[in-house]
C-alpha cells in the first residue's frame, strides 16, 4: 500500500511557535565538569585570579632579580644570606621574582655564588596571569567547550552552572526497527547539552521531563500510531509538518511537556531535529547562537515551492557546494560541512546567491 501523507501541512514558523509559546527556560544548576561539556552555561559569578599569587614555573633558587645584576661567570656574585629554592608549581617567596637554574649558583661552598644574571619574572607565571579574574568563567548563553573545562580545572572548579534540559527519548514500536536513527538522535541531543533517557510509551503519561521526542510511527502505515497514542495522551498540535525531508513530523503537548515525533528515517528525523528540536533545546537552555557561515554558493540549488527543504553544503575555495537538496543520503550527510533550510516560499538559490548555513563541524 502506497503512504500518503497528511493532507494539511503546518509551516515551520507556525510549528515552532506552537511549540515555544509561553514555554520558559529551564532553571540553572550545577553540574559536575565532567558532565558539562556542550551544556550551555547559565549566569556565573565572577572569578577569582589564578594563580592567586605569583607561582615557581620549574625547579631552581628563588631571587629577586635587582640582586643579580652584574653576576657572571667571569665574576660570580656572592650572596649574603643562602636563597630558597622552588619547584615548579610551588608559590614564590616573598620578595623574590624570578627563578635561575640550578647550575647557575654555586651553594656548596663556605658561600653561595650566582654566576649568571636574571630578569623580573623568569621562571615565574605571574597572579592572574592563566586568569585575570573579575569576569564570568564562561559567559551565559555559550555551550561549554573542554577548553572551558581546562580554565575551570586550573582554577579549583569542580562543578559549573548551566541550564541543561532534560529530554526524554521514546523508541516508538513500530513494524520496522529503528535503532539507526534512535541512536543519532541520542548522540546529537547529548552533543547539544541535553539530559538524555531513554523510555517506551509509557513514557508519554506523567513525564517530568522538559521535552519528549518520539521516533518512527508518523505515517500512516499499518504499524504507524504515535500520532494516535500522542492523541490519547495528550494533544496534537499539528502532523504534518511543510518540510522535506520530514513531512509527517507531529508536535502537541503532553501534560503541559512539548512533544515532537520524529519520522523513523534518519535524514527526515535529522531534518526535524534541526528545524524544530534543536530551536526548542536553545529556548529552554538559553543558548545565545549557533555558529554559522556566510558564503556564495558554488551552483545553484533549486527547490519546490510551498515546503521548506532542507539543503546539505561542503565548504570547497570559499563557496558552498550543495551536496543534496530535500532527499538527504548517509554518505551526503557524513560528508556535509553545513546545512541550510530553503524557505517554503522559495524556488531556491541561484548560483553566486550568499547563503546563510549552519554549521554542523565544530572543534575547540
Amino acid at each position: 500500500m502506497t503512504q500518503r501523507l497528511p493532507l494539511s501541512l503546518t509551516s515551520l514558523d507556525v510549528a515552532r511557535q506552537m511549540l515555544c509559546g509561553g514555554l520558559q527556560p529551564v532553571a540553572p544548576r550545577d553540574v559536575l565538569l565532567a558532565d558539562a561539556l556542550g551544556c550551555v552555561a547559565a549566569e556565573m559569578a565572577a572569578t577569582e585570579p589564578f594563580p592567586p599569587r605569583d607561582i615557581a614555573t620549574l625547579d631552581g633558587w628563588a631571587f629577586a632579580a635587582r640582586d643579580l645584576v652584574g653576576a657572571s661567570s667571569y665574576a660570580p656574585l656572592a650572596m649574603a644570606a643562602a636563597p630558597c629554592w622552588v619547584e615548579a608549581g610551588d608559590a614564590m617567596p616573598q620578595d623574590c621574582d624570578c627563578v635561575v637554574d640550578a647550575d647557575v649558583v654555586d651553594a656548596f661552598g663556605p658561600l653561595v655564588q650566582v654566576t649568571a644574571e636574571a630578569i623580573p619574572g623568569q621562571g615565574v607565571r605571574r597572579a592572574g596571569s592563566d586568569i585575570a579574574g573579575g569576569g564570568a568563567l564562561v559567559a551565559a548563553g555559550h555551550p561549554i567547550r573542554s577548553l572551558d573545562l581546562v580554565r575551570a580545572r586550573g582554577a579549583g572548579y569542580t562543578s559549573i552552572s548551566v541550564r541543561r534540559p532534560s529530554l526524554r527519548l521514546i523508541d516508538m514500536p513500530t513494524t520496522k526497527k529503528r535503532d539507526l536513527t534512535v541512536h543519532l538522535i541520542a548522540e546529537l541531543a547529548q552533543a547539544a547539552g541535553t539530559m538524555v533517557t531513554r523510555g517506551d510509551t509509557a513514557s508519554l503519561r506523567g513525564d517530568a521531563s522538559d521535552l519528549l521526542i518520539t521516533i518512527g510511527g508518523t505515517g500512516v502505515g499499518r504499524g504507524d500510531a504515535t500520532v494516535l497514542a500522542l492523541a490519547q495522551s495528550g494533544v496534537v498540535l499539528a502532523h504534518g509538518i511543510a518540510l522535506q525531508p520530514g513531512r509527517t513530523t507531529a508536535i502537541g503537548i503532553n501534560e503541559n511537556i512539548p512533544v515532537i515525533a520524529l519520522p523513523g528515517a534518519p535524514d527526515q528525523a535529522l531534518a526535524a531535529w534541526w528545524t524544530l528540536a534543536l530551536p526548542m533545546v536553545d529556548h529552554l537552555a538559553l543558548r545565545v547562537s549557533r555558529p554559522m557561515v556566510t558564503l556564495p554558493l558554488a551552483r545553484k540549488i533549486a527547490s519546490g515551492v510551498g515546503v521548506a527543504e532542507i539543503a546539505l553544503l561542503r565548504q570547497t575555495n570559499a563557496t558552498w557546494m550543495p551536496l543534496a537538496v530535500g532527499d538527504l543520503s548517509l554518505d551526503a550527510i557524513a560528508s556535509a560541512d553545513a546545512w541550510c533550510a530553503i524557505p517554503a516560499g522559495s524556488e531556491g538559490f541561484a548560483a553566486g546567491a550568499v547563503v546563510d548555513a549552519y554549521l554542523l563541524k565544530s572543534c575547540d
